[in-house]
């Protein structure tokens, strides 16, 4: 009995210690009360070097690390590029072939070269990092480090001497040659390398030397010059742009032009950093309001405050109405507010939302499947919360993204493709069909508005109402676009040689093939509505699904009739969709975005003249005339532009959507003692469970301590 217990005390005192002070939390007791925000990512970045990363799941983490020269203002819309690290926007002087100077207004078939000058702010202080730790000799402290330094360093945390030093105009210089590095594959050297002067050439140059040695760990860039590009001073450094091309600022806010300094560079492409994950990949480098601290992508990303950062505040202007939702109430503060961010993986979309109902995660999106616990669309269409989120005080933030969904079609195909009146009729004729208000009500919780040309809101020459509607797919009836009739549809069908889904001469019926990527929840689904919106015009749909790596194949070469794509804006300009169907970008002939292999001369001189333009009246009439011919054209389906829901805990302020500008992390700010109040008010400790086991331990250990009595008084007697 005194064995048993022995082994049952510790276990009982185990137990009512678990009746500590943390109950259902999923953060260690040391975070409770701290100035952290807590939010979730479902899909692990790849690329954390400027140079190579491209996707929304990695600028998530590398805007709020790196600064490219420029940056959106957080508050105004139309999104507006202000200076981030330089002291002002910089203004292109024009040259033409033969070296003069050009004014501002020169037509830009005169300009043979733009040059933008930039100028650093001085001070600028990059994160503390061993790559700038020097020894007392001067020289870099962690350079040649022989394997048996490498054992026990497995991040950068390891090792223990971090140095300092301030941002220079060579580490923007460095930085894009770096894009020219064939190591790295940058994904936008091409388009660059037609744009920036020399640099095509230094990519051919590196190209040869990389080959010359492809086992040498470190090309030193700063022996391979770049004619387009120099150092003026310290702070200042020029680049020259061939033609004119305004959209050329845009690049300037994004993280392939954010800088690198070389002795960054250097310590990471030392022997054996690579096999431990130290590289610029994973660790990056910057000057920016955070650093990645803790890299396990698998699990869980920490960003901390970067303790150099300083002379940024809050913005003190925006919108109307920014002040009575209180975005202007930290106007002049020094930035940023929250001292650390930590991104916890989740696969799986329940658990994310409960532990975002919980208070344990900061703000959520709303998946599906709790669309209507947390949203209530009104009897007029108006979104609002359910009495649950409401209770809560949570807040729902929206906003239409800049990006468009479109169904194209291949205008090489014989049967849909062509330039002739009848085959643009067909192609109107399938746009009605389609009905994308039910599709959006069906399968996207309303959450997107019907696209009416390539251009969503929010970007230049967009239009609302009846000014910005498609004439080929809609009426203006009683203020509101109202979708043609499907039997508007079967007239044009007819009217393009197939009356009632068959060919007038043949016979033959009008079937047509959609590619796809396979997979994905509720595909069959969409599939399935897809096919009947079809059998409306009599029409058959075959859906051929495939890989995605099968899929770009068919695309580059032309053999797709329909395939469904969407284009995500990388700067709020109307170049950056237009460019989408313009001639010389066909995919098949010229390897280009043109999926839709749209060429039509009459647009592509409009392009043409539209796309070196500021944005003037005058730039808005030759964008509605663009519109005009897409939409009589019809190389695309024009499906939708997707809505943003976000919900947002009251505690967490100066949330406002921004899906251009993403180094939004800096703006916000935590009430984070209100926190622990709501959480511990919304998570109360069960504690019935822990009784109800040591009720029935006690229970277990009476009938033992019963027969252990009556043992020792049967050898008493």
């Amino acid at each position: 009995m005194r064995n048993v217990l022995k082994l049952l005390l510790p276990a009982l005192a185990l137990l009512l210690c678990a009746c500590g002070e943390v109950w259902n939390d999923p953060y260690p007791l040391r975070e409770a009360g701290a100035n952290i925000l807590y939010t979730a990512f479902t899909e692990r970045p790849k690329h954390l070097d400027p140079a190579q990363s491209y996707t929304e799941d990695e600028i998530t983490f590398t805007a709020q690390i790196y600064q490219p020269p420029l940056q959106y203002h957080y508050l105004k819309r139309p999104y507006t590029l202000i200076p981030a690290t330089v002291e002002r926007l910089p203004e292109p002087e024009f040259y033409d072939a033969q070296g003069r100077r050009l004014g501002a207004d020169a037509p830009a078939e005169q300009v043979a070269e733009s040059v933008y000058e930039l100028k650093l702010k001085p001070g600028i202080r990059y994160q503390p990092h061993p790559a700038f730790a020097l020894d007392e000799a001067g020289r870099p402290l962690y350079l040649n480090l022989p394997p048996a330094e490498l054992k026990d360093k497995f991040g950068i945390a390891d090792f223990p001497v971090s140095g300092r030093r301030t941002l220079r105009a060579d580490d923007y210089i460095y930085q894009i040659k770096r894009l020219a590095h064939p190591r790295l594959h940058s994904p936008i050297f091409g388009m660059m390398a037609e744009k920036i002067v020399g640099l095509k050439e230094l990519g051919e140059a590196l190209e040869a030397a990389y080959k010359a040695r492809p086992d040498q760990d470190w090309l030193d860039l700063d022996a391979f010059p770049l004619e387009g590009v120099r150092q003026v001073d310290e702070l200042t450094w020029r680049i020259r742009i061939k033609g004119r091309y305004p959209q050329f600022a845009y690049w300037l806010a994004m993280p392939f032009f954010a800088p690198v300094p070389r002795e960054v560079d250097r310590f990471f492409s030392q022997p054996g950093m690579a096999e431990k994950n130290l590289t610029l990949d994973w660790w990056p480098v910057g000057t920016g309001p955070y650093m990645l601290t803790e890299n396990d992508p698998n699990r869980r990303m920490v960003l901390t405050r970067n303790p150099y950062f300083e002379g940024e505040t809050y913005p003190c202007e925006g919108e109307p109405e920014d002040e009575a939702a209180g975005l202007l109430a930290d106007c002049g503060k020094p930035l940023p507010f929250i001292d650390q961010a930590v991104f916890t993986r989740e696969k799986e979309a329940i658990p994310y939302w409960n532990k975002f109902l919980q208070g344990y995660y900061d703000a959520s999106g709303i998946g599906s499947d709790s669309f209507d616990q947390a949203v209530r669309i009104q009897v007029g269409g108006e979104v609002g919360l359910t009495e649950e989120m409401q209770e809560k005080g949570i807040q729902l933030l929206t906003s239409v993204r800049p990006s468009t969904f479109y169904m194209g079609f291949n205008l090489l195909d014989p049967v849909v493709g062509g330039d002739s009146l009848e085959a643009a009729k067909l192609r109107q004729a399938i746009s009605i069909a389609i009905d994308q208000e039910e599709y959006i009500s069906i399968f996207m919780n309303g959450r997107g508005i019907p696209a009416m040309s390539p251009l969503p809101p929010g970007i230049f020459g967009f239009e609302a109402g009846e000014a910005g509607l498609n004439p080929y797919v809609y009426d203006w009836v009683e203020g509101k676009p109202r979708r043609k009739s499907v039997e508007e549809a079967r007239r044009l069908l007819a009217e393009a040689g197939w009356p009632n889904g068959r060919n007038a001469r043949t016979g033959e019926a009008l079937v047509l093939n959609l590619d796809t990527t396979s997979g994905g929840m509720g595909e069959k689904s969409r599939l399935d509505w897809l096919t009947s919106q079809f059998q409306k015009i009599d029409a058959q749909l075959v859906v051929r699904a495939t890989d995605f790596n099968r899929f770009q194949d068919k695309l580059r070469k032309g053999a797709v009739q329909l395939y469904f794509l969407g284009w995500n804006a990388d700067y709020p300009d109307p170049e950056n969709f237009f460019f989408l169907l313009q001639g010389s970008e066909g995919r098949v002939k010229y390897g280009g975005e043109n999926s839709s292999n749209y060429a039509n001369p009459a647009y592509d001189r409009l392009f043409q003249k539209m796309k070196a333009m500021e944005n003037t009246p005058e730039r808005l009439t030759l964008i509605r005339e663009m519109n005009r011919l897409l939409q009589h054209d019809a190389p695309w389906i024009y499906a939708f532009h997707p809505k943003t829901y976000t919900l947002t805990h009251a505690w967490l302020k100066n949330r406002k959507p921004n899906d251009v500008g993403n180094n939004t992390l800096k703006y916000q700010r935590l009430d984070y003692q209100v926190r622990e109040q709501r959480r511990a008010a919304w998570n109360p400790p069960e504690r019935w469970p822990l009784l109800l086991i040591l009720g029935s331990v006690l229970l277990l250990l009476a009938p033992i301590a019963w027969l252990y009595r009556r043992r020792e008084r049967r050898t008493a007697l």
